[in-house]
């Protein structure tokens, strides 16, 4: 896959995971459009990786997706790779009742708003130089007895990964190829405020630089389910 030279929207693309492949193809000439939630967020990214493009996005909103969907139609029409990144993990003790799930919706975050803009961006990367669209699941999607107090969070990058599969099957004759990701535990926001940091964990992860350059080095090799350093 050429590294160089693409259009590329990163979906949480201000902070961790996402940050990091911001910078990445930044720095091998590939226009970049990151999107999020947080605008504090989105400016600092642009202070510190020239030449960004940033919108503000909840991918969770489905008219806030749609107006994503136009503003890249009509400013960031090159587009050719999507990488769905956005993504939250949240500690749920499911013992303590359905208010456990009130908050931030895993299941929309992780699962729907990959789906929903893969359908809305397909048709308009059909046929394009170089098309892909990445996802970003995670190792948990397949030892998620490792992670019980992260039930949902499982749920919903092994959907994403069930996706991916029958993704990758129906867009290969559209010239679209499709790649997941499959992080480790890396140093990030993602879930700071829960167990992995109180129990430590967070002092011996790799960091989202190292891990990026690790697997988007594999991705230039053809690679297209690429698991953690």
């Amino acid at each position: 896959m050429k590294m160089n030279g693409n259009a590329i929207l990163i979906t949480g693309g201000a902070t961790g995971i996402g940050y990091a492949m911001a910078k990445y193809f930044r720095e091998r000439d590939n226009e970049v459009l990151i999107c999020g939630r947080r605008e504090n967020r989105l400016a600092q990214a642009a202070k510190e990786i020239p030449g960004v493009q940033t919108i503000k996005c909840d991918v969770t909103n489905p008219d806030d997706r749609l107006a994503l969907f136009e503003y890249v139609q009509g400013n960031f029409h090159r587009m050719n790779i999507l990488i769905n990144n956005a993504g939250v993990q949240r500690n749920i003790d499911l013992a303590k009742g359905a208010e456990e799930l009130d908050g931030d919706n895993e299941i929309r975050i992780n699962l729907e708003a990959p789906i929903y803009l893969s359908a809305l961006f397909t048709p308009f990367l059909a046929g394009k130089d170089n098309a892909a669209i990445v996802n970003v699941s995670s190792g948990l999607a397949f030892r998620a007895e490792y992670a019980t107090d992260k039930p949902v969070y499982c749920a919903t990058k092994a959907g994403l990964h069930a996706f991916t599969l029958a993704q990758r099957k129906q867009l290969e004759p559209h010239g679209i190829r499709v790649i997941e990701l499959i992080p480790p535990a890396v140093v990030s926001e993602l879930n700071t405020d829960g167990g992995r940091f109180k129990r430590g964990e967070g002092t011996n992860m790799p960091s989202s630089e190292a891990y990026v350059a690790s697997v988007l080095a594999k991705m230039e090799q053809g690679e297209t389910e690429i698991r953690g350093i």
